[in-house]
């Protein structure tokens, strides 16, 4: 089988949607599928396109066994929802430049950004002859409702969720991350159940692995958050909660990543004088963040409370337990529901800073749980998300939509 991935966002950028993508293409070849990627060149947070590629049509390289092309993209930050819709319709549009290259195609998965990446799709299916399975790493609109980057009553928003719509009827299947999702896109949008596929984002356990800290509990007890810096985070949670354990001097908080509250979170430590805090403003590589989590003691998952339940799960969740660390949930819904399923880390209310400072003492005080907990998590995500796991799971949905459309 021979499958075509459309996505903006993929390694080097950052944050879950590339992470997804990359775990995909990965688990399609370790399960025997020629895989072939089409990207936006490196540019995910801060717009910064690396000197290899800049203002060139299109590029061409490989990754871990698969085949990627990456084509033109403007050097415009993720900030806003009119900069994003400049990016999302450049990549639309440049993505098809490497339509004569792709070769033959059995199956296209759009998978970012969501909704928007289902109309180049559409362009390679009608040329390649072939299905096209959309993929939903957040549900949009709605989760921009949340965000309040666009008012649920606003024309644009009604075009929008007619744009989602489309997206789903001509989808041959949909492959949700969360079992959340699975409501929404079936009641509100009128979808056939037996068209959805909830398919997790995976881990790759190559590179997210376990060792043993057992110096480590003895001296700077780590609390780490790595990932975007964005409006999604209460990132005021996890500092208040550092001002409170600031008298702790073997507690040591530190938030990695990049993203447009980058210079807020800054500005908003020094206002709260924290020593215990460090800021690692800078993306890094698969490995090195898989390095960083291993060096943690407890690993913080800080989600902004919009007053409901979160309906999605971070991919962050999975590294997270793949590297056998308890995990500190800050959410509602899903990912609070996921962690305690899986026995992998404790969970506090969105928002209560007092509630997690409780927590990492919790954990501190309780290295065999902390321990235990962070077992739990890495034997779920063994036996159940790896990317070759995932990875089957796509192609037997692959498999379907073909046997369906060769009756």
């Amino acid at each position: 089988m021979r499958i075509l991935i459309l996505s903006q966002l993929f390694p080097p950028d950052m944050g879950g949607g590339a992470t997804r993508a990359y775990n995909i293409a990965r688990g399609l070849i370790l399960n025997g599928c020629e895989t072939i990627v089409v990207a936006a060149f490196p540019h995910y947070p801060y717009g910064k396109i690396p000197k290899k590629y800049r203002w060139k049509p299109l590029t061409i390289e490989y990754m871990d066994g698969f085949k990627v092309i990456r084509t033109f993209m403007l050097p415009v930050s993720s900030q806003g929802l009119g900069k994003r819709i400049l990016i999302f319709a450049i990549f639309t549009l440049s993505s098809l430049f490497a339509l004569p290259l792709v070769g033959k195609i059995d199956v296209i998965w759009a998978a970012n950004p969501n909704i928007i990446s289902i109309f180049p799709s559409i362009i390679y299916a009608i040329v390649k002859r072939c299905p096209v399975i959309q993929n939903v790493d957040d549900l949009w609109p709605e989760e921009l409702y949340e965000l309040r980057m666009l008012s649920e009553k606003s024309l644009l928003a009604k075009f929008a969720e007619l744009l989602a719509k489309i997206s789903y009827k001509i989808s041959k299947a949909i492959t949700p991350i969360s079992p959340g999702y699975v409501k929404v896109i079936c009641e509100k949008y009128s979808i056939d159940p037996s068209k959805v596929h909830v398919v997790r984002a995976g881990v790759d356990l190559n590179k997210f692995k376990t060792y043993d800290l057992a110096v480590k509990y003895k001296e700077t007890f780590k609390v780490l958050y790595s990932g975007a810096f964005s409006v999604a985070y209460d990132f005021d949670q996890v500092l208040l909660a550092a001002e409170l354990l600031k008298d702790f001097k073997d507690v040591e908080f530190i938030l990695q990543g990049g993203g447009e509250l980058a210079s807020y979170l800054k500005a908003r430590m020094k206002e709260l004088k924290l020593r215990n805090v460090k800021i690692v403003d800078k993306i890094l590589s698969r490995n090195e963040v898989a390095k960083l989590l291993s060096e943690a003691d407890a690993l913080i998952l800080p989600l902004k409370d919009f007053g409901r339940p979160y309906l999605g799960i971070s991919s962050k969740l999975y590294e997270y337990q793949a590297v056998g660390r308890p995990i500190i949930c800050c959410a509602d819904g899903q990912p609070a529901e996921y962690v305690k399923k899986t026995r992998s880390g404790v969970v506090v209310k969105p928002g209560d800073y007092e509630a997690l400072a409780k927590a990492i003492l919790y954990l501190k005080n309780n290295p065999d749980l902390a321990r235990e907990l962070g077992d739990s998590g890495r034997h779920y995500v063994k036996d159940n998300l790896s990317i070759e796991k995932i990875g089957k799971e796509m192609m037997i949905i692959f498999n379907k939509i073909l046997g369906r459309m060769e009756r």
